[in-house]
């Protein structure tokens, strides 16, 4: 028989419980609201003075300039920043009679402290965040690390605001800056290729065109366009040691066809070529920095878990899609799918969605740092999918060994 708790013993649980919620909600209001306050750091001329003393303590290796500029950028925004927080955080606790708000008072109090100290005292003790060295590791998706936070300071100062978890450059799309960088995209004479540098170039990006049919992009001369052919994708490793982004787009459908011919093109194009690709572009990630700045996104389709009418085409993208979920294991930089819904394009003119929506959803998504970008018009696929990389990677995860080793 199960013995029931007593009334009293029922209160105490509802009130811990309440406690806890409370306190981890007023944690993360904390951290929404210096986030939220760096935002206006750059938005508001006097708040910028006092915050670009920050940025001006530390060089590229986020070594310190020196103990002055520290200890001013200590006084000017960091005890400045988290007094305000602190006065927020206690006025919000006041209003609202919660006893777990009190948690992130006393967590604003800790970045108060440290600040204090730091200034007072003359000692550098700075956050992880801002430790000197070679950025070893990918920015993470979840919470704020040293390659991600470093983008702020050196990458876009516009951009990657968040200090622990980054649900704030989520909403505002600052996760992901495109200013600037470098972005190579194959497959450049489609449909969707067309329609991704015309975003890409919005986001001022600088954009390569890869193509094996150059004389269609002939007009486009906001692009840089770089021919090449199948099979000699080591001839462009000049070129991707330039780029920041490699977007893999390009892709073939034969359609009903299964001959051997058919196998070896479906395979070759869209599996085996864009591979090569991905490994040309993975030894050009050099330098201290480069974990931090460089991507590939590829277009893997919606072919990896729902049927696309054409049986090359799935088998071919499905183990594209695995390969990459296997390499995304080394953690080399950071590898974006795309899964995409049919769309209008010469491999399917039946296709639902138009090339530019699509394209736009992807930079949407991408700017919010989802690493598997899904656009489609089939609910299963946002069900499916997340279900399948998810044991494909643990399985994987389980039973294969780091390239490295």
């Amino acid at each position: 028989m199960i013995k029931m708790l007593a009334p009293s013993n029922w209160v105490l649980v509802n009130t811990c419980l309440q406690f806890a919620g409370w306190g981890v909600f007023s944690l993360l209001l904390a951290e929404v609201l210096r986030d939220s306050y760096h935002v206006l750091c750059h938005q508001v001329g006097w708040l910028s003075q006092w915050h670009n003393k920050h940025h001006m303590v530390y060089r590229r290796d986020l070594s310190i300039v020196s103990l002055k500029a520290y200890q001013d950028s200590q006084l000017y925004h960091d005890i400045f920043e988290s007094s305000l927080l602190v006065i927020i955080l206690t006025l919000i606790a006041l209003v609202v009679h919660q006893m777990g708000l009190w948690l992130g008072v006393v967590y604003g109090f800790t970045f108060l402290f440290g600040a204090s100290l730091r200034y007072f005292l003359g000692k550098i003790d700075t956050d992880y965040n801002h430790l000197p060295g070679p950025l070893q590791i990918i920015p993470s998706v979840w919470w704020v690390n040293r390659s991600y936070h470093w983008r702020h300071h050196f990458d876009n100062v516009n951009a990657y605001y968040s200090g622990v978890f980054p649900l704030v450059d989520k909403i505002l799309g600052t996760a992901l800056s495109l200013k600037g960088k470098t972005v190579a995209l194959t497959g450049a004479s489609g449909a969707l290729g067309q329609a991704l540098a015309a975003e890409l170039l919005k986001h001022n990006a600088k954009v390569v065109a890869l193509t094996t049919n150059p004389e269609k992009l002939a007009t486009h001369t906001e692009l840089k366009v770089v021919s090449w052919e199948l099979g000699n994708e080591a001839q462009l490793k000049d070129c991707l040691a330039k780029i920041d982004i490699l977007i893999i787009n390009h892709g073939v459908n034969v359609y009903a066809s299964r001959t051997p011919q058919a196998i070896n093109s479906s395979y070759e194009v869209n599996t085996f070529s864009a591979l090569r690709l991905m490994d040309i572009f993975l030894t050009t990630i050099t330098g201290p920095q480069a974990k931090a700045t460089k991507e590939i996104w590829v277009n893997t389709s919606e072919a990896e878990v729902s049927p696309a009418l054409s049986p090359l085409y799935e088998l071919s993208k499905r183990t594209l899609g695995d390969i990459v979920t296997l390499k995304r294991l080394d953690g080399d930089c950071i590898v974006r799918k795309l899964i995409l819904g049919p769309f209008k394009s010469q491999l399917n003119p039946y296709g639902v969605m138009s090339a530019p929506q699509v394209a736009r959803a992807i930079l949407f998504l991408a700017r919010r740092d989802y690493r598997n970008i899904i656009v489609t018009i089939n609910p299963l696929t946002y069900i499916l999918f997340p279900l399948k990389e998810t044991t494909t990677w643990l399985y994987y995860r389980i039973f294969s060994k780091t390239a490295k080793s």
